[in-house]
């Protein structure tokens, strides 16, 4: 381990390091899945941070940290502007850089406020960074409508500290990990007094995580339900070309026709038309598909009721009454423009990108003899939001069409943050998208999906669920208030020599 008198007379190299911690980090998260540099990572941070000669140099140092993190696990943001978008290389990049730049204000912040309010090592390393980074992962995904991608959280999927997100959803993985990785930390930096019980608070936390992973929270409900779920692999480029149109269309209905599913799922904007543009004969033959295996179809598309006025959303076809379910959080620039930005347009080429945003008390749809939780695509990586259908649900589904960020990190990472959306509710999560990762995911966050851009169905049986997690019930409100109590003992109390 580098010293930290050494770190603080290269100050550069130091700084290096820290963007180097966040950039391996990266391979934490899927689809790499490394998992132990989710803990590796943040304490190589708190070395760092506790090597900085002030805490200006600390929020350096964090910046550093995040421009890695952000600038390497959210490079998609560049394919999205580029790519799809039509933004010249060059303002992508640029508008990328800032993004990132952005983002990475928020460990600035921690590694600034970490230094400037608390003295002694174990203090911080112990309590105030896992609290603050907490607290610092719940504003990012609020402030600015929020983006909450890359929260520690989701990369400890695999691992028992993911028992803790039925208790506190992904930030109470988020303040287990980052105490392991302080724990960690102080083993390895006092060998002497501190290896023994240092490492012991490390095990116990694994352990209680585990603990909890073996509750049942849940229970199932009614008989398994056959589903299916359709990937039609429609290059973005294509997808909103009037030449491709028939062949997108006979896609899906060829997917669809073939299956015998009771609960059939087309992904995001499946057809790519408003709803009261494609043809009634086409509707009403996956309307015929539908009543044949006794169920429903849910699919993707645009839908308005006024000429300057549309929506996002899903519709049911088939033996229930008719239903349908308009997206709530929408993307910035992506889906709307905020209110000073419509010049953007003229830079970007994004159909359909000014959307209403819909009604955020809306309540599951009742098809297939479920009660069915629907998110579209980015909105199901914001838990609380989720939690508005529950326990209500029994099922959770999501709609996506990641086709926007091609071969990039992005598709399994979003994949990732569908598998902690079924263990925080343990709930199955059917995710149904366009070019890929479509997939079923168990309540426990084991999943069973296609390869990325092929055309396939995915056919299976699952089982809904009642019941309610203490995240259900609860959301966010536990961890944060967890959090900020450990700030205010932080400050109260000493529990080690000060530097």
């Amino acid at each position: 381990m580098l010293s930290r008198a050494w770190l603080r007379e290269r100050r550069w190299i130091a700084l290096a390091l820290a963007f180097a911690a966040g950039a391996a980090m990266v391979a934490g998260f899927a689809p790499l899945g490394l998992w132990p540099l989710a803990l590796l990572a943040p304490a190589a941070l708190v070395h760092l941070w506790l090597a900085a000669p002030d805490a200006r140099s600390a929020a350096l140092t964090g910046f550093a940290f995040g421009l890695g993190l952000f600038g390497v696990g959210v490079s998609w943001v560049y394919v999205s502007l580029n790519q799809f978008g039509g933004m010249p290389a060059p303002i992508a990049a640029a508008a990328t850089l800032g993004f990132c730049a952005v983002l990475s204000l928020y460990p600035a912040a921690v590694g600034y406020l970490q230094a400037r309010l608390f003295e002694d090592d174990a203090r911080r390393v112990c309590i105030a960074i896992p609290a603050l980074w907490t607290l610092s992962e719940w504003l990012r995904g609020w402030v600015l409508t929020g983006f909450p991608w890359l929260a520690t959280g989701y990369a400890l999927v695999p691992t028992p500290l993911a028992g803790f997100a039925p208790v506190g959803g992904v930030f109470a993985v988020t303040l287990a990990a980052w105490l392991v990785a302080g724990f960690l930390w102080l083993a390895c930096r006092q060998p002497r007094s501190g290896l023994g019980w240092a490492l012991a608070a490390a095990v116990a936390t694994i352990a209680l995580g585990a603990a909890l992973d073996r509750i049942e929270w849940t229970r199932p409900s009614g008989e398994p339900l056959r589903i299916a779920l359709l990937q039609g692999a429609i290059p973005q480029q294509m997808k909103f070309d009037e030449a491709h149109y028939a062949r997108i269309l006979a896609t899906y209905e060829r997917l669809a026709e073939d299956s015998r599913a009771q609960l059939i799922v087309m992904p995001e904007t499946a057809l790519p038309r408003f709803l009261d543009r494609i043809e009634p004969g086409y509707l009403a033959r996956l309307e015929a598909v539908a009543v044949r295996n006794g169920g429903d179809v849910l699919l993707g598309v645009p839908l308005r009721d006024a000429p300057d006025r549309y929506f996002n959303s899903a519709i049911s076809l088939g033996v229930s009454p008719r239903q349908r379910y308009d997206k709530v959080h929408l993307v910035p620039f992506g889906e709307f423009v905020p209110p000073g930005f419509g010049w953007v347009l003229q830079v970007l080429r994004i159909p359909l990108s000014d959307f209403a945003s819909g009604s955020p008390r809306q309540r599951p749809l009742g098809i297939a003899g479920q009660k069915i939780a629907v998110s579209v695509c980015y909105e199901n990586s914001f838990g609380e939001e989720v939690l508005r259908q529950l326990p209500e649900a029994t099922m959770l589904v999501n709609l996506s069409n990641v086709a926007w960020f091609g071969d990039s990190l992005a598709p399994a990472q979003h994949l990732q943050i569908g598998q902690m959306r079924a263990i925080e509710t343990r709930r199955t999560m059917l995710t149904a998208t366009n070019t890929g990762h479509t997939a079923v995911i168990a309540p426990d966050g084991t999943y069973a999906g296609v390869p990325p851009f092929v055309e396939r169905r995915l056919d299976s049986y699952v089982t809904g669920r009642s019941g309610a997690t203490p995240y259900v019930r609860a959301g966010n409100a536990a961890v944060l208030a967890l959090a900020l109590l450990m700030l205010a003992a932080a400050a109260l109390l000493r529990i080690g020599p000060k530097r």
